[in-house]
């Protein structure tokens, strides 16, 4: 894997792209059966599958405080188990579908998946079902990194940016999507359901992917990475078990301190090996590159804000304001009607502004937006929430799209493979990071607030309210009228949690957007 983009040094996989003197097998199903839109169809609902799955689940997460017996703590993994497989793993698995065909890896995730997802349906405690989330995060590593690299291999260069901002926007709407589906069956249904219903969408996925996207592979990879693999799958899991715990059980614990040694060590080793070896999984020396690294730190910080958010944001919603799954995820609308048509007027205000500027903008309008919703309290409704909101989309949409058209831009054509998988590991990682963030934060301030008055409950009632919010008001409601008090003190805390988890997010949002401003380059970054 070279470290710069050189013409001469790209891998013959630009030959999948029809061209005149081109009659390769690859070039006449170069966009399968449908043409660009087929393509573009087959790799955004594999997306849309893989995206929905981090956050459907926010919307049960009450339920299954209740059904599961699950504290807060058990909440977050329940929710970052997926993602955490899921980021883990998508380097590794997006290697192999360089090597064996992308489309082929991408269908047996969707079975893996779907088998998964109907598994987890019959969990009866949280441990199995954080186990069969974990292998689900398996099979979307191995559909994910097929998604963007398929249409950026298949499309001719005047299209591929179009199609990136396409995949770019589903990327981010494909979670309000998620939200929306499992919003309308738990209206009916368990929370069983939406793992069933997953099933079933991996199918079609599976049968899309077949008919009409292309099989495009890297015609001479390198070797495979071992250690790069390992060590880049260790640093992330850690990372995120310290956080989690951190916040859990203190962060003088050993086990903490023992994660976070292993997290710092492991990624000195990736870099380490990385620089030594001709064709490493992730060629740290890419870093090198302004666009690539201003993108990957830019579609990380998006992630990390936008999925922590949905963690904590959709609980207030459900537990503060009252209001159905299906309600909430209504409520979250704004956002997908914002982010698509800002994510494809991106390329345009990139050629008027600038990259520098739509980058740090972006970043800036969603810690805007974020800090907007970190201020409300228990009385402020639902209309500053929507005001955060749609600032908040407007800043997806401009971040997310430039973001990832930094990273596939660096790259030459033949490595757009890794661009992909560099894609898509910063936006897992951002989502497993973000959700233990914001989750754990808002956990331990929850608890911290809640008043003295809750030990004088009995021990069993006392246990619940501290697990969870939603816990805290089931406890509340079956005291009647005695209950007004512990439910409003639950909220309260419940704020509390929610604004300081915000604010943490904000700050680091705030500060990769003037790190843009300082260090990404003016005009985007162009290799064809």
């Amino acid at each position: 894997m070279s470290t710069a983009p050189e013409p001469e040094t790209r891998a013959p996989e630009a030959s999948i792209t029809p061209e005149p003197e081109a009659h390769t097998p690859e070039a006449s199903i170069a966009t399968g059966r449908a043409g660009h839109r087929g393509v573009l169809f087959a790799m955004c609902l594999a997306l849309v599958l893989v995206v929905a799955s981090v956050s459907a689940l926010n919307l049960a997460l009450p339920d299954l405080a209740l059904d599961l017996s699950a504290s807060n703590s058990s909440l977050t993994w329940i929710a970052d188990a997926y993602t955490v497989a899921l980021a883990a793993l998508v380097l590794p698995l997006g290697a192999i579908g360089d090597r064996v065909g992308r489309r082929n890896v991408l269908i047996v995730g969707t079975f893996v998946f779907g088998a998964a997802s109907l598994a987890a349906s019959f969990a009866d405690s949280t441990g199995m079902l954080i186990a069969w989330r974990v292998v689900m995060g398996v099979g979307a590593a191995m559909i994910m990194p097929g998604t963007l690299s398929t249409i950026t291999a298949a499309f001719p260069p005047q299209q591929r940016t179009r199609g990136v901002a396409v995949w770019s926007g589903f990327a981010a709407a494909g979670a309000i999507i998620g939200m929306l589906a499992a919003g309308a069956l738990l209206e009916q249904f368990s929370w069983r359901s939406i793992f069933v219903t997953s099933a079933a969408v991996a199918l079609a996925a599976a049968i899309a992917a077949g008919l009409l996207a292309p099989n495009t592979r890297d015609e001479h990879p390198g070797p495979p990475d071992v250690p790069g693999a390992v060590t880049t799958a260790l640093a992330i899991g850690t990372l995120v078990y310290a956080i989690i715990e951190g916040n859990e059980q203190g962060w003088g614990e050993p086990v903490v301190i023992g994660a976070l040694v292993v997290t710092v060590v492991c990624f000195g080793a990736y870099a380490f090996f990385g620089l030594r070896t001709e064709h490493p999984l992730l060629d740290p020396a890419l870093f090198g590159i302004p666009g690539f690294r201003a993108g990957a730190v830019t579609v990380l910080v998006q992630f990390m804000a936008v999925f922590g958010f949905f963690f904590v944001g959709l609980q207030y919603l459900q537990l503060v304001l009252g209001y159905s799954p299906l309600k909430a995820a209504l409520a979250l609308v704004p956002v997908a009607v914002v982010v698509l048509p800002t994510s494809q007027a991106t390329p345009h205000l990139v050629r008027k502004a600038g990259m520098k500027v739509t980058m740090s903008t972006g970043l800036l309008l969603l810690a805007v937006g974020l800090f907007v919703i970190s201020r409300l309290d228990v009385d402020s409704g639902y209309g500053p929430f929507l005001g955060g909101l749609i600032v908040s989309g407007v800043g997806i949409g401009l971040s997310g799209a430039v973001g990832t058209s930094a990273i596939t831009g660096s790259l030459a054509r033949g490595q757009q493979g890794v661009a992909s998988a560099m894609n898509d590991t910063t936006r897992e990682v951002g989502s497993a990071v973000g959700i233990a963030l914001m989750g754990s934060i808002y956990g331990s301030h929850y608890r911290s607030s809640l008043p003295d008055s809750v030990d004088r409950l009995p021990h069993d009632a006392a246990e619940n309210v501290r697990d969870s919010a939603a816990g805290g008001l089931h406890v509340a409601k079956q005291l009647g009228t005695q209950g007004k008090a512990l439910a409003d003190s639950v909220k309260s805390a419940f704020m509390d949690g929610l604004s300081a988890s915000l604010v943490a997010v904000c700050c680091v949002v705030l500060a990769a957007a003037i790190g843009a401003l300082l260090r990404a380059p003016k005009t985007p970054p162009t290799t064809d």
